[in-house]
């Protein structure tokens, strides 16, 4: 089963890299250079022989070379996210992550074995709001959000990629099964430490925020994709991870 990333230079996306070839899952990274991606990546990875490298954007690529990446995947991982400067916040494209998440559907919709679905599992935020599943935020939380999507144009881009799933692709979907992993504020932490897991946010993500730790999030959505009784608990979910505090 070969593991297709987007965003696997990025913090969080490395480490999902990672995780997976160390449980001898072969993985297939999209990266503009190979060579600066190999720097990322620690000596001596494990399996590192498992690991299958495009160099490419996923904005640019043509309908037949996405339907031949993703070809033969059976899950794809998203952890694309806009560069936290200017240009990365403010600059093009906009729908960065919306727009690959419509695409790499697309593709799989025409080329997945109707038998098997591919699954879906896009790192976003406790940001985003479940309306769907009912979850209800302070009226000073549904104000900082409404500015928030106005003046930094990535979250609302995290907001339509959620929606373009949970509109799109429906549980009764043959070829795609989803799932929306949402971290609180990212920290990073070398090893991976206990954490919990819950269907919608404990606590404000803006003004009660937890931590997380990328590390953690790598290790869920490694899980997701190894367990098939994990994946059975979050499909066509939003779950929230936090990082436990003892």
């Amino acid at each position: 089963m070969t593991i297709l990333i987007l965003g696997a230079s990025g913090q969080t996306g490395r480490l999902v890299v990672g995780q997976l070839l160390a449980q001898k899952v072969p993985v297939h990274v999209v990266v503009r250079s190979a060579d600066d991606f190999h720097a990322l990546l620690p000596d001596h990875m494990p399996h590192i022989n498992q690991l299958i490298i495009t160099e490419a954007s996923v904005s640019n690529l043509s309908e037949q070379e996405l339907n031949e990446l993703v070809s033969g995947c059976s899950t794809v991982i998203s952890c694309l996210g806009h560069n936290i400067n200017f240009k990365g916040i403010y600059g093009q494209p906009r729908r960065l992550v919306t727009d690959s998440v419509k695409r790499i559907c697309q593709s799989i919709k025409h080329t997945a074995d109707n038998n098997v679905p591919v699954k879906f599992i896009l790192m976003n935020t406790t940001g985003n709001q479940n309306i769907k599943a009912g979850e209800v935020i302070s009226l000073g939380q549904k104000i900082t959000l409404w500015l928030i999507r106005q003046l930094i144009p990535p979250h609302a881009d995290n907001e339509a990629a959620a929606e373009y799933l949970q509109a799109h692709i429906s549980e009764s979907n043959e070829n795609i099964e989803w799932s929306i992993v949402r971290p609180d504020s990212l920290i990073d932490e070398i090893d991976c430490s206990e954490y919990d897991i819950y269907p919608s946010p404990i606590r404000s993500a803006i003004f009660d925020s937890g931590i997380t730790s990328r590390i953690n999030v790598a290790h869920f959505m490694t899980a997701l994709v190894t367990d098939s009784i994990l994946w059975a608990q979050w499909k066509t979910k939003m779950p929230v991870i936090y990082n436990r505090v003892n």
